[in-house]
């Protein structure tokens, strides 16, 4: 399987696009999309249905997806927040599950920020290199089961026209991001997401419990443009 990193979601879209056109079994992820959505795309994924994942910021810290075994991360060269050491790092990180795992830095010229992310890899790989011959640890692909992650919230799919209106019903108490009202509706999505965010980290749901960070992020940051408005 395979995750590619992009800049914007405008490219995102169009890569998978292209990408589509020739036969390639991809989907996108960035912001726009729900978070119901973004689970299933990340279990299709899992489950080989999809054969690339291409994002914009979804592939850092918090996807725990040990099928990945090729990172390609475009415009790597492009200084900023998205490809800073730590984001690469971060990024890097997402083969570092698989036995197999490759990643690939396009780019133009070489970086500060591409150079320290390269050293420390090769520092933690060696490291790791060490410590397995040390301790006579043959590397592998860590195993993780592909659960349900719908079934988890409800959502399994039913022909029955009513668990089908009540599953509907569930998509929109979970993924609301666009039924917002004033600061203190804001407020009450916030910690129902935060109550679905630890319960899927009990449940080591890492893939679930990341896209929640992220959306309650996002509300946070709406919440106080409301607030500032109302004064």
């Amino acid at each position: 399987r395979t995750l590619v990193t992009t800049l914007t979601k405008r490219m995102a879209e169009d890569l998978t696009e292209y990408l589509q056109e020739r036969g390639v079994k991809v989907k996108y992820l960035h912001s726009d999309i729900l978070t119901i959505e973004r689970i299933e795309i990340i279990t299709s994924l899992r489950k080989g249905e999809v054969d690339v994942i291409v994002g914009v910021n979804l592939l850092r810290e918090g996807l725990d997806i040990p099928e990945v075994s090729f990172v390609a991360i475009l415009d790597a060269d492009k200084e900023g927040f998205l490809r800073s050491e730590t984001s690469l790092i971060q990024t890097i990180g997402r083969a570092a599950r698989n036995v197999n795992g490759q990643v690939v830095l396009y780019a133009d010229h070489m970086t500060g920020s591409i150079e320290r992310a390269i050293d420390e890899t090769d520092r933690r790989r060696e490291k790791q290199l060490a410590y397995n011959k040390k301790h006579g640890i043959t590397p592998k692909t860590i195993e993780k089961s592909i659960r349900n992650i719908l079934e988890e919230f409800g959502l399994s799919p039913s022909t029955n026209q009513h668990a089908k209106k009540a599953r509907n019903q569930r998509i929109k108490e979970i993924a609301r991001l666009d039924m917002i009202g004033d600061a203190r509706s804001i407020g009450e999505i916030i910690k129902d997401k935060q109550k679905n965010m630890k319960d899927a980290a009990q449940n080591l749901e890492f893939e679930v419990a990341a896209i929640l960070r992220d959306e309650i992020r996002e509300l946070s940051a709406r919440e106080k443009i409301g607030v500032k408005k109302k004064k």
